[in-house]
């Protein structure tokens, strides 16, 4: 589950990005992202699955799937956005947590959300790889908190 204070839950704040945010997509996902002029800035997620997605069972699925996702790569992600992803593919299109995190990855590369590119040391985990992140403020923030309590 998404913590309470990354989750994009009015449903105005959603049609919002829905409508203006830019799309980017890859296989059975799309994102839409919009920046957002939150205080200290964070990033806030939605997932949206839609009846051609499948029974409530396979929506709830990939919906999970692809919330786990989110966790393992949000510490690593640019903070300032609301994101709205939507899932359009079936469970045979994405069976697991690795498909998941690869339409993922090709997502944010496009949008250029990442604060460490993918590939360097200390970057996002690769597809596959197990999460081991939780919902916590982004890396950069952490460090810049870290160095001044020093």
């Amino acid at each position: 589950m998404i913590a309470r204070e990354f989750r994009l839950h009015r449903e105005g704040d959603v049609r919002r990005v829905r409508s203006r945010g830019k799309a980017s997509a890859h296989g059975p996902l799309v994102a839409r992202v919009l920046p957002n002029d939150l205080d200290p800035p964070r990033n806030r997620y939605t997932v949206i699955a839609g009846k051609r997605c499948g029974k409530s069972v396979q929506r709830n699925r990939l919906k999970r799937l692809t919330r786990e996702a989110l966790r393992g790569y949000h510490p690593w992600l640019r903070p300032g956005h609301d994101i709205v992803i939507i899932c359009r593919g079936t469970v045979d299109e994405m069976p697991n947590l690795k498909a998941a995190q690869e339409a993922l990855m090709r997502i944010f590369t496009k949008g250029t959300l990442w604060t460490v590119p993918p590939g360097q040391p200390g970057g996002p985990p690769a597809p596959g790889e197990p999460v081991t992140t939780g919902w916590t403020r982004p890396i950069a923030a952490e460090a810049t908190q870290g160095e001044a309590r020093q």
